[in-house]
């Protein structure tokens, strides 16, 4: 399962110049969720603050959670407290370039990747094509009854 830190996630984006255009919080979860359902594997990301009003965006994110810290409280506690209540660490990868996030996972023993790392890794996996499985009737062809019946159809019989 991957933990992310949203805003950091969004900042690395910005901040190195990843992405050609100003990418939104709503669509970087899209993008997030996407590769995750390729890679078949669940995430939560995290965002300071409350939010929009508005969460309606967010929903049907496919493999992923998308939650807010809220008042009083910010994503990195949220996160760090995501990893201590968490039975299997070791699963775990969290996903910041923030000192204090990295060191919270390595103390529970789980994988930690830089913003800008993951990003690439999603860049990378999104464009790739997906090979498309022919059917195995491709490669072997017509039964012998099979042609029969188009060469019926066709009135083409023998």
């Amino acid at each position: 399962m991957f933990i992310i830190d949203g805003h950091n996630l969004l900042h690395s984006i910005c901040k190195d110049g990843l992405d050609s255009e100003p990418i939104r919080d709503v669509q970087l979860c899209w993008i997030v969720g996407r590769y995750l359902k390729q890679i078949g594997q669940n995430g939560a990301i995290i965002f300071d603050g409350t939010g929009p009003r508005d969460k309606s965006e967010f929903d049907n994110v496919s493999n992923l959670e998308v939650l807010f810290a809220g008042l009083g409280t910010d994503a990195d506690t949220v996160i760090e407290d995501k990893i201590g209540a968490n039975t299997a660490p070791k699963r775990l990868t969290i996903v910041s370039s923030d000192r204090r996030l990295r060191k919270a996972a390595r103390a529970r023993k789980a994988t930690s990747v830089k913003s800008e790392v993951f990003w690439n890794n999603i860049q990378k996996q999104l464009s790739r094509k997906k090979t498309i499985k022919e059917p195995a009737a491709k490669r072997q062809g017509l039964t012998d009854s099979e042609t029969k019946q188009w060469l019926e159809i066709f009135g083409l019989e023998q």
